[in-house]
């Protein structure tokens, strides 16, 4: 269970200001390599940082779960390092005051000699000053790697040189920055054991492509994804239809936004035939009596005799739902007209808009015009 920070008004206005001014002094010194919590950088450009170095066949890879970072930080280093570049008193005389604020647990008030306080404007920015050092080890060593906040790996040529790097970063870690490492979650990966963000790889299956991977969805964020939608279309939650279209747009655009880079088109097509059928399911069960439903099946074109026994069926709302007497009467263009959009038609538009028509170029995938923010490695 994770201890939240929640500042008053006053603090989170004065760390706010304080972001600020702090930000401007350690941006520019923060590593390319470092995309978490930072102006003009995103989880995609992590992620396709990572495809890049594993189709480039860097395909070990390094691990690494930081146990319980956010708990673990020691005020002494941070402070130490913070001092470096903010040498006003009073400034640190806050900072110094948000990291030993007291935690409130069952009622009674702990004292903090250790962590950042989660859910405070600062607790990212200062993270990443701690995690720098990191960085820095790890490119005074000449290593491949990608982190975002306290999540990174490393990706090497070898598993003996992916031993090495993996060794080298824990007695850092363990020595210097005095972080715990999470055993059981850290090892060393194939790309297909691999997860980052919510994406994982899988093979690239195509004629004289050896060795390439493409970015897929990984079950968990289906799965989290797929409870959402049926939430959203459970028959007896008390909304309107077009409320209940307006919500899912709303999950459907931010969720399509969130890994439009990924192959998961077929998975779409899946998904829009469960989704029709949760809508049909919550129409039939609006209907409620079984006089409504004749007259309304009699509106959609059925004949007489079959809208009188659909009516007075003693099948399940979810086994009419997708059954053919609502399959070819609430079609898909019926469901369009009342407004709602497919997942693969949203995608299409999405894609479009980011100009990702295709994810790869099988010659040399991952490139520059697919995804504007790809910088060159800076290794030989």
């Amino acid at each position: 269970m994770r201890l939240l920070g929640i500042p008053t008004a006053v603090d989170r206005t004065l760390q706010q200001a304080v972001l600020r001014v702090v930000m401007l002094r350690y941006e520019q010194e923060f590593s390319n390599y470092s995309y978490g919590f930072r102006p003009e950088r995103n989880t995609h450009q992590a992620v396709g940082k990572s495809l890049h170095y594993i189709n480039s066949g860097y395909q070990h890879i390094v691990e690494i779960d930081l146990k319980q970072f956010f708990d673990n930080v020691d005020h002494v280093l941070l402070l130490q390092l913070l001092y470096r570049k903010v040498k006003c008193k009073a400034t640190m005389s806050l900072i110094r005051r948000w990291l030993r604020a007291p935690l409130e647990k069952d009622g009674k008030l702990i004292k903090r000699r250790k962590g950042v306080p989660q859910g405070s404007p600062i607790s990212p920015l200062l993270s990443n000053i701690i995690l720098h050092e990191l960085d820095t080890e790890m490119e005074r060593l000449g290593l491949r790697f990608v982190r975002y906040a306290d999540d990174f790996s490393i990706y090497c040529k070898t598993k003996s040189e992916a031993r090495r790097a993996g060794n080298q970063v824990y007695l850092y870690l363990r020595d210097k920055l005095k972080l715990p490492i999470n055993r059981e979650k850290s090892g060393i990966r194939r790309p297909t054991q691999f997860q980052i963000l919510g994406f994982g790889f899988a093979p690239v299956y195509q004629k004289g492509v050896k060795g390439k991977y493409q970015l897929v969805v990984t079950r968990k964020r289906w799965k989290t994804f797929k409870a959402k939608l049926k939430d959203v279309t459970r028959k007896t939650k008390p909304m309107s239809f077009d409320e209940r279209i307006a919500k899912l747009k709303e999950i459907q655009r931010g969720w399509l936004n969130a890994f439009k880079y990924a192959n998961i088109k077929v998975n779409l097509e899946e998904l829009d035939g469960w989704l029709r059928n949760r809508l049909r399911y919550c129409i039939w069960h609006h209907w409620k009596k079984p006089e409504k439903k004749r007259r309304s099946l009699l509106r959609l074109g059925v004949d007489p005799d079959h809208a009188y026994a659909w009516s007075r069926t003693r099948m399940g709302g979810w086994a009419v739902a997708q059954s053919p007497i609502l399959g070819t009467t609430i079609t898909k263009t019926r469901l369009k007209k009342r407004g709602y959009v497919s997942l693969t038609e949203m995608f299409k538009t999405i894609s479009k808009t980011s100009g990702i028509y295709t994810l790869f170029s099988f010659a040399e995938l991952v490139l520059r015009p697919r995804f504007p923010w790809f910088r060159e490695p800076p290794y030989t």
